[in-house]
């Protein structure tokens, strides 16, 4: 199950990582910039490379998340199923809670706060970090471990809903699509159905779970300790300061990498555990 979910984790975050750069830079204070003219900015500054800034910390990140995420919510669903084997919504949504705050702590976090620097960084007229590893070892010594850990609770919550939403939301469709067609339970689907099913459940997570990835998002940024007492009082000088829709920053490119991520993840998955199986 871990090797199946780290290498879908993998190859999503490395496919769809331009996506999550241009959401990342958008949802950073001072002027709301649009996805586009990001693109161009970084395009004309750094070239294509530019959009690939603190990848490796993403794809490593993910790759370890999606193992940790696979493998804690089977468990947890194994521990939730009825007697027939079947996972109702309710203990779908409990199942996949679980697993988020797990992959929060020990994969997510670190990642994605080590991601977020390096983008941060990468847009200013001196960057200080020359890459994934020169920027790992500076951060941590200058901030101590704390410092990869900044942001843990708007994680945790974050991915807590993510997958709580993600899983349920597939599963429930799985289960209809699966229905609907007279499949029995855990039979196989065709690739393009899964993809269809798992880019539908990203659209969902997109849209619930959008404000705690922004305040993830400026709780992990260089100015966050000069900026912010905790993640509360980030959220209420975002919405005192920028207004509520200002929750929702980064919508367009965090939507196509989700969408995308929840077919490629869900599908890459399924067709490993049928090579292993």
């Amino acid at each position: 199950m871990s090797i199946a979910g780290g290498t879908a984790g993998a190859v999503e975050a490395f496919t769809t990582y331009p996506a999550e750069f241009v959401k990342t830079r958008s949802q950073f204070g001072g002027k709301k910039t649009p996805p586009l003219t990001i693109v161009r900015e970084t395009l004309a500054k750094h070239g294509v490379t530019g959009l690939y800034s603190g990848c490796g910390a993403l794809v490593i990140g993910n790759a370890a998340k999606a193992g940790v995420r696979f493998l804690s919510y089977d468990w947890f669903k194994s521990k939730l199923v009825d007697r027939e084997g079947k996972l109702s919504a309710p203990r779908s949504l409990l199942a996949g809670l679980g697993a988020g705050m797990v992959e929060a702590i020990f994969a997510v976090t670190p990642s994605e706060t080590i991601k977020t620097k390096l983008i941060d960084d990468s847009h200013r007229p001196n960057p200080q970090y020359r890459g994934l590893v020169h920027g790992t070892v500076s951060i941590v010594r200058q901030e101590g471990i704390s410092g990869i850990y900044r942001g843990l609770f708007p994680v945790m919550m974050r991915q807590g809903a993510n997958s709580a939403v993600r899983f349920t939301t597939y599963n429930t469709l799985k289960q209809l699509v699966q229905g609907a067609a007279g499949a029995r339970p855990g039979q196989q689907l065709p690739s393009t159905i899964t993809f269809g099913i798992g880019a539908v459940a990203g659209l969902v997570t997109v849209y619930t779970t959008m404000p705690l990835d922004v305040i993830k998002t400026r709780m992990q940024s260089l100015e966050a300790r000069q900026n912010y007492k905790n993640s509360f009082h980030c959220a209420y000088r975002i919405f005192t300061e920028e207004g509520i829709l200002r929750f929702w920053t980064g919508t367009t490119p965090r939507l196509t990498r989700l969408v995308l991520s929840g077919g490629i993840v869900f599908t890459v998955y399924e067709q490993i555990i049928k090579l292993i199986a």
